[in-house]
């Protein structure tokens, strides 16, 4: 069975971009037709970034509300089921200053990822199934590469935001994993055995707006909040209850998938097992 999908996981500083980037390198080499899809990637077949969902009447209520941007809001948004999408970070880099901040910052609060979590999970399964079956209609040989958005995003969703059971969280992947699996998908699972070590070295080098930010989310809301953890070191421990839950989920899937230990951020080292797993999986 051709294998069409391949998926990059790990914790945040485990190597997921790096390593996506190895994959697509490698495989090109070995003369097959790549697709990298990498994390913000604002066109993502598969997961949503910058998107906002509105019903049809919030949609109205919305342009009602900002007559100025009326033909900025009809021309960017589409239909979708019983309302409407909104890529509004696309529609600020086209529009600019005609697409004022503050309007975008009230439509983020309807983005796919600040909705509740069983809209979440129906608006992200869905696109899911509509990009498996667009590649199976396509009859290509073309790997599509994805980083983090197979279980790392719906965990941020049920375990870092909202506190979802275990039940729940497990099942939000697992059904990813049925969706895809007529893509014969691999996945490479990139571990870091220190968890603080792998964070502080993320902490070192982005910027600080991009770790406070990141703090706040992971302390301020879902598991975090509820048990009363603040900063790096309360980040930390979240961090290392989505690994457990990552390490469960891992050994419970049924697809191809490999283990692959970066805890040395050694790049040859890396290069090296990533040769063996694509040789042996491909």
């Amino acid at each position: 069975m051709t294998r069409q999908l391949i998926l990059i996981e790990g914790l945040p500083g485990s190597g997921k971009s790096t390593i996506a980037k190895m994959v697509s390198e490698i495989l090109i080499e070995h003369g097959k037709k790549v697709r990298l899809v990498q994390e913000g990637n604002l066109d993502h077949p598969a997961d949503y970034d910058g998107v906002a969902f509105y019903s049809a009447e919030e949609f109205s209520s919305l342009v009602d509300a900002h007559e100025a941007c009326k033909h900025i809001l009809e021309r960017g948004a589409t239909t979708y089921q019983d309302g409407f999408l909104i890529p509004y970070r696309k529609m600020k880099e086209e529009f600019g200053v005609d697409f004022p901040d503050h309007v975008v910052q009230e439509i983020f609060s309807n983005d796919i990822y600040e909705l509740p979590f069983e809209q979440n999970v129906k608006l992200i399964t869905e696109k899911w199934r509509n990009f498996t079956e667009s590649v199976i209609s396509a009859d290509g040989d073309s790997i599509t590469i994805f980083e983090c958005c197979f279980i790392q995003n719906p965990l941020t969703m049920g375990l870092v935001k909202y506190n979802q059971s275990k039940e729940e969280n497990v099942q939000y992947v697992l059904e990813l994993e049925r969706i895809v699996q007529l893509l014969n998908p691999l996945l490479i699972y990139i571990h870091q055995q220190d968890v603080a070590h792998t964070f502080d070295k993320a902490i070192q080098e982005r910027s600080k707006e991009w770790s406070n930010g990141f703090i706040q989310y992971y302390t301020n809301q879902g598991w975090g909040l509820a048990e009363g953890y603040h900063g790096v070191e309360g980040t930390v421990k979240v961090l290392q209850a989505r690994k457990e839950l990552e390490t469960e989920i891992y050994q419970l899937l049924k697809i191809d998938k490999h283990w692959l230990d970066n805890s040395e951020y050694n790049r040859a080292a890396c290069q090296g097992g990533l040769e063996k797993i694509l040789k042996i999986s491909l």
